[in-house]
């Protein structure tokens, strides 16, 4: 099972019940891009989703594995 926050767990499944595990994962394993944000280190990772017509973008603690959040991101530009 990938790990999560309790954050993604309650709050994103939750508000976003659209987004699937297996995108996440994927993201994951394949990004189209990542980076890591500079105030906390957290790694951000997206990847095309055709079913949402957008990048997806899936954030992770700083190990890189530990799911955050996830959300489709409007502005991202590859």
């Amino acid at each position: 099972m990938q790990p999560m926050t309790d954050y993604f767990r309650n709050d994103v499944v939750e508000k976003r019940p659209y987004i699937r595990l297996e995108w996440c994962i994927e993201a994951l394993r394949n990004p189209a891009r990542s980076e890591v944000q500079a105030e906390d280190g957290r790694v951000r990772y997206w990847i095309w989703i055709e079913e949402l017509g957008r990048y997806l973008r899936v954030v992770t603690l700083p190990d890189g594995v530990k799911l955050h959040n996830a959300f489709p991101d409007r502005r991202f530009k590859p």
